[in-house]
């Protein structure tokens, strides 16, 4: 194996290890956002937005963490202080806030539902 070849899979198994420790810190800060009976944290999607032209100069990803609430419904002000719970969680983490941006995401959203999203970023 030349040195070019063992390079490259050196750093295809870097970029596949990090994937992997940034899902892994998402999974575990959103799944401790909300205490056992209020919201369970049901996972994260990474979203390409194809309306926005490759060469334009912000990002087309964005992500958006789900939650589901274990009334189904939440009154006005009580869905706009959890997606602030949701999003100060996120800020907060710098070290992930940085992961994410640094893999092209520019925004996160928050979703209740399949039918809403709120942005924090």
């Amino acid at each position: 194996m030349t040195i070019t070849s063992t390079l490259r899979v050196a750093a295809a198994a870097l970029l596949l290890s990090a994937s992997q420790a940034q899902a892994e810190n998402i999974d575990v800060l959103m799944s401790q956002v909300f205490p056992a009976g209020q919201a369970t944290y049901i996972g994260y999607e990474s979203v390409e937005r194809e309306d926005i032209p490759v060469s334009a100069a912000v990002e087309r990803k964005y992500l958006i963490v789900d939650f589901r609430l274990a009334s189904g419904q939440m009154a006005s002000d009580q869905l706009q202080a959890s997606v602030h719970k949701v999003c100060m969680a996120l800020l907060k983490d710098r070290d992930l806030i940085r992961q994410l941006s640094n893999s092209g995401y520019d925004m996160v959203s928050v979703a209740f539902d399949r039918h809403s999203q709120f942005d924090c970023l």
